[in-house]
């Protein structure tokens, strides 16, 4: 890995006390926009009530914005294993990337490097599973993409954060109502079915995010379920 960055701390005032239980999910979101400068601005900015409690620049550097006790507004609206009040159990982390309206493109290293030791930080500190570590379009499949099919889950997984347990050989031929069964059951919002199967493959099978069960996306998601 290279050289750990500094954090800076840039509070942001988009924050309030959490509602409920303790943290026990791990959201990651691409920023969507033109510069890391211009998504801090937008992270802070008390008009725009959004927030993030980590933000991660291409270079590495991280911005701490809100305390993880507080509870910050990333997730918007979202569902994941029956629940809906996403900020109120997560930690959320912006990763600085133009998304795929401003120009799509891969993660660099260093910038990976600094989000693998957060994401280690944050598991270390709270108590989530490796299926609750998951994408802003996992748990909003009908409004977002991010981090996008260019984030390397399978490389966080090599260090211990979320799941990704395929060798490559997985094939099932899955009927539709088995296929939403198993999303609905890993976590999923099945209530758009195509959208839930194009986000499921936008992290787990990134090569074709179609929305059509293929037989490696059928042998991919039951693998996963399996491995819960």
């Amino acid at each position: 890995m290279t050289p750990r960055a500094p954090i800076i701390h840039h509070l942001s005032p988009n924050s309030e006390p959490r509602r409920g239980g303790g943290v026990d999910m791990l959201v990651l979101h691409y920023t969507g926009m033109q510069s890391g400068p211009e998504a801090l601005a937008r992270l802070t900015d008390p008009i725009a009530k959004v927030s993030a409690h980590y933000l991660v620049e291409e270079d590495g550097t991280v911005f701490s914005l809100v305390p993880e006790s507080e509870r910050a507004w990333h997730a918007g609206l979202s569902h994941w294993r029956g629940e809906t009040d996403i900020n109120s159990r997560s930690i959320g982390i912006e990763i600085v990337n133009p998304g795929h309206e401003f120009g799509y493109r891969a993660f660099p290293a260093v910038q990976m490097d600094a989000v693998i030791r957060l994401c280690l930080g944050v598991l270390l500190r709270h108590s989530i599973s490796p299926r609750n570590v998951v994408g802003h379009a996992d748990i909003a499949p009908t409004r977002k993409q991010d981090p996008g099919e260019l984030f390397p889950w399978a490389r966080l997984k090599s260090y211990g954060i979320g799941l990704w347990p395929f060798d490559g050989t997985e094939r099932a031929d899955l009927p539709p109502e088995q296929v939403l069964a198993l999303l609905s059951q890993y976590g999923y919002d099945v209530t758009a079915p195509e959208a839930a199967v194009a986000a499921f493959q936008r992290h787990f099978r990134p090569d074709r995010v179609d929305g059509i069960v293929d037989y490696e996306t059928g042998g991919r998601l039951a693998r996963l379920v399996e491995a819960i």
